[in-house]
């Protein structure tokens, strides 16, 4: 088993849970995708992101980190966070005319009932500006079950992406989520586990797609600027590499038992293999 998997210490071996251990996998950790973790490493992905890329932009350009909420009814946290311990799910009454009436005929009562409640969901998204016109120059996304999942808030986020894609503002979308529907192209490449998309404003409606599998390194991407300036390479898979080690992601997951969502019987087996090794 991959040290820390079980969560369990041990007198004998204080020292293996003082140093932070690695992630088995060589890209994308697919234990990472739980919905009950996830909304934690997305907000700590998108934050090592910026912080990353900020010290290199600078002083031309300057990364701010945006934030845009979704209002979700309860039964629709059902479909966003399946498995999140931390959202109540609201029952509902049993209608007024299924219970007894009063023993005089009169429907005189005070009931108790419950009223509809929205669920504030949040995320967040980095814009690369240009220091001093503050222009939006990129727009880097990291796809959440909210905006993939949930089908409003997915028509939320694609009406954005069109609008991205009306304008000269370049995007970066980031996708680490197996669950849901990738999202669209105007001639889809074969399905794949994981997608970073690279959408440069000057050579639309050209774009570049990068495709890879649970068993693939995250590939590296060039961050796209204004024309004529030098675009960073982001090493995506070292950024989420280091942030599993300082954010001690060891600690929280069990890789003795299956992930969710789960993983192809053949690539089951050989997670399994890099977990036990």
């Amino acid at each position: 088993m991959h040290p820390g998997a079980s969560g369990a210490l041990t007198p004998s071996e204080p020292q293996s849970y003082n140093a932070p251990m690695p992630t088995p996998f060589p890209g994308m950790d697919p234990y990472l995708e739980h919905p009950d973790l996830w909304p934690d490493v997305h907000n700590r992905l998108i934050t090592a992101i910026s912080d990353h890329l900020s010290p290199g932009l600078a002083p031309r350009y300057y990364v701010a980190l945006e934030r845009r909420t979704y209002f979700l009814e309860p039964d629709d946290l059902e479909v966003v966070f399946v498995g999140r311990p931390d959202v109540s799910v609201i029952g509902t009454s049993p209608p007024a005319s299924a219970r007894p009436a009063s023993q005089t005929g009169r429907d005189v009562a005070v009931l108790d009932v419950e009223v509809p409640l929205l669920d504030e969901v949040g995320e967040s998204f980095l814009e690369v500006r240009q220091a001093g016109s503050h222009q939006v120059v990129t727009v880097l996304e990291l796809l959440s079950p909210a905006n993939k999942l949930h089908r409003r808030g997915r028509a939320d986020y694609e009406a954005k992406r069109l609008n991205i894609f009306q304008s000269r503002t370049s995007l970066v979308e980031i996708d680490l989520l197996r669950s849901g529907d990738p999202m669209p192209l105007v001639r889809e490449p074969p399905r794949s586990h994981y997608r970073i998309l690279v959408s440069r404003g000057e050579r639309r409606p050209r774009a570049q797609l990068h495709r890879f599998s649970v068993r693939d390194p995250i590939p590296k991407f060039q961050l796209p600027l204004l024309q004529g300036d030098v675009e960073p390479e982001v090493d995506l898979g070292a950024i989420l590499h280091a942030l599993y080690e300082r954010a001690r992601f060891d600690l929280r997951l069990d890789y003795s038992q299956p992930c969710v969502p789960p993983l192809s019987d053949e690539d089951a087996s050989w997670g399994k293999g890099l977990c036990t090794a």
